[in-house]
């Protein structure tokens, strides 16, 4: 670089020096200033102004400036403190928002939130609560995307295997159940590793896993999975589980395998123990059943008699399960009775189900039956009274919505009820037309001639 002429005369400085010059000449300025009657700067004027951190070119504008003992420390602003999220109570509004099924609201909170990345345990909480949005709209799918990053996110935190359940009753819900099955034994695996202060939340986790596992086997069809499963599980003395429940599906199970003979031994001990259950008049249905189908006629009879007579304490709790079971078992075991030529036993089945219900269209088919009982006992006159009740209904049964089988019954009844009449009739005159012997005037003792 060329050197240049100072304008002080011949002498030639470099560019460099001549900088520093100038740096010594304002220095000079300053200081002449100060001398011709400039005011001096009192102690508290000699700092700088405040200095803006957020408004400072310098990475280091928070408090970490370059120190110096030749110049005063920047005097920063002060920063005012964040403004405090109250983040619980926005997740708490979007569950209430969803709760009232207003899914649209509730999730714009909790992406807002997200958005704002909230610390650990509140984006926590907002994901789960996220999915479960999306799981009530029916959008599968994305719940368990939700899910899957709550899984990402916090690989090690205590509520995996709640999340890892969830994933399995979704994935169920779609219809993928080998997935959801390897979910149920996944909350197990991570339940294991986990700390023992929870461990009452835990061992629920784990008891349900078993239990949906079981279900899933019973919704696929694999009886003899669910079977196995259902027994496992009756085995654990956990206060937990809903005993009867878990043992009214090993018997449904048992009877879709055909097992008959455990299906009668299992209902006897689920009458035993659970003597109030509601499931107890299926029990009966599948237990009468079973008996039928192994030739234990008598027992059969037994069964669905002890379920038509069932107090009325036990219908409290679900009377249309009970007259539901009730009608289906007394019709399936009164209809084979009467097939099989069992009319007395069949004839006391029908007359507890007329008593079921006071409806026509329930009493209509269940009185034709009892007629034709009485046509096979050969009482024609009990026949007829009762074909007689049963066309008097005729006008209870006038309504359009009534359907065309109940109506064809008591036209039924009716033409029965004639030709009794029409047989009877035509049995008085046959007799009255009967002829006596000839009564004879006396007795032929003349011998037959001789040739």
């Amino acid at each position: 670089m060329k050197a240049r002429h100072s304008s002080w005369g011949s002498l030639v400085i470099p560019p460099s020096v001549g900088l520093w010059m100038a740096a010594l000449i304002l220095f000079a300025l300053t200081s002449v200033g100060a001398e011709h009657g400039a005011p001096a700067r009192s102690q508290d004027e000699a700092h700088p102004a405040e200095v803006d951190p957020d408004k400072s070119p310098s990475p280091a504008a928070h408090g970490d400036s370059l120190a110096s003992e030749n110049l005063h420390k920047p005097h920063y602003k002060p920063k005012p403190p964040p403004v405090a999220k109250n983040y619980q109570h926005q997740i708490d509004t979007a569950r209430q928002l969803r709760r009232n099924k207003d899914y649209a609201a509730a999730e714009k909170m909790l992406v807002t939130v997200l958005d704002e990345e909230p610390p650990a345990e509140f984006q926590r909480a907002t994901l789960f609560e996220l999915a479960l949005v999306a799981q009530e709209q029916l959008k599968f799918a994305r719940a368990q995307q939700i899910f899957a990053q709550y899984i990402q996110l916090f690989p090690q935190d205590p509520t995996i295997p709640e999340v890892l359940l969830r994933q399995g009753l979704l994935y169920r819900q779609m219809g993928a159940y080998n997935m959801a099955i390897g979910k149920y034994y996944a909350v197990m695996n991570s339940a294991l590793g986990l700390k023992l202060e929870q461990f009452d939340y835990y061992k629920r986790l784990v008891l349900q896993a078993q239990t949906e596992i079981a279900d899933t086997y019973y919704m696929q069809g694999k009886f003899p999975e669910a079977a196995d499963f259902f027994s496992r599980i009756l085995k654990q003395n956990a206060l937990e589980l809903n005993r009867a429940q878990i043992h009214f599906k090993l018997i449904r199970c048992l009877s879709s395998l055909g097992k008959h003979t455990d299906v009668t031994t299992q209902a006897r001990d689920f009458y035993e123990k659970y003597p109030d259950a509601t499931e107890v008049a299926e029990v009966r249905y599948l237990s009468a059943s079973s008996y039928k189908a192994i030739g234990r006629t008598r027992d059969a009879h037994a069964e669905v008699l002890n379920l038509l007579k069932s107090q009325a304490e036990s219908l409290k709790t679900n009377p249309e399960n009970w007259v539901y079971w009730q009608q289906r078992a007394g019709n399936d075991i009164a209809n084979q009775l009467y097939l099989e030529g069992d009319y007395l036993n069949a004839l006391e089945l029908y007359n507890h189900l007329a008593g079921l219900s006071d409806a026509p269209v329930w009493q209509v088919p269940i009185w034709y039956q009892v007629a034709l009982i009485y046509e096979r006992l050969n009482q024609p006159k009990k026949a007829v009274d009762k074909y007689s009740e049963i066309v008097a209904r005729e006008k209870e049964l006038a309504a359009p919505d009534v359907a065309p089988s109940v109506k064809t019954v008591i036209e039924m009844a009716r033409w029965r009820k004639e030709q009794i009449g029409w047989r009877d009739r035509t049995e008085v005159a046959v007799q009255s037309l009967r002829l006596s012997p000839v009564p004879t005037s006396g007795t032929n003792t003349a011998s037959p001639a001789k040739p």
